[in-house]
């Protein structure tokens, strides 16, 4: 999938800033992927109770991706409700993502990942449909390590350095 733009953009600013634009939180994303950055995901169990856990995330091409062992409660959570949401602080601006997630089981998608996460200093390697590395988060559980896509579906952004403002970008 090619980066998307968003279709709908609404101002959610109360003091009168202007929209911020879709193109700085792209930047401050891509930025990331050459920093560590901690994203938080957000899930719902079985029960209805809600669950949130430190993952590193890579934004690439218009998705986040991220990494998470088979036997988790937020692996366990989005296989039985994709629904989730993705949280993250970056530099001038903090970011909160809606979308969906699926388990990515392609060998060529896995390795383009792959690579990202290598670049970005962690050294995962495809094994079959999973990665597997010499270590994760203790958050992911023991190798091997489900890819999980996460189709954006809207993004919230609030400006913590000038121009200030928040904006939601919804994009289906």
């Amino acid at each position: 999938m090619s980066e998307r733009e968003p279709r709908d953009v609404k101002n959610l600013d109360i003091y009168g800033n202007a929209l911020l634009a879709w193109s700085r939180a792209r930047g401050a994303l891509e930025a990331a992927r050459s920093a560590h950055h901690t994203f938080f995901l957000g899930t719902v169990g079985s029960d209805g109770r809600p669950h949130s856990a430190g993952v590193g995330a890579i934004w690439y091409d218009g998705d986040l991706y991220v990494v998470s062992g088979p036997r988790t409660r937020k692996s366990r959570d989005l296989t039985r409700r994709p629904s989730c949401t993705l949280s993250v602080a970056l530099p001038g601006i903090d970011l909160v993502f809606d979308g969906t997630a699926t388990r990515v089981t392609d060998t060529s998608t896995l390795e383009r990942i792959a690579a990202q996460y290598r670049a970005g200093g962690w050294p995962a390697q495809v094994q079959a449909d999973t990665f597997t590395a010499p270590y994760s988060a203790p958050s992911a559980g023991r190798p091997p390590w489900f890819l999980y896509r996460v189709v954006v579906h809207r993004v919230i952004g609030l400006a913590t350095a000038e121009p200030y403002g928040a904006t939601r970008w919804r994009f289906a």
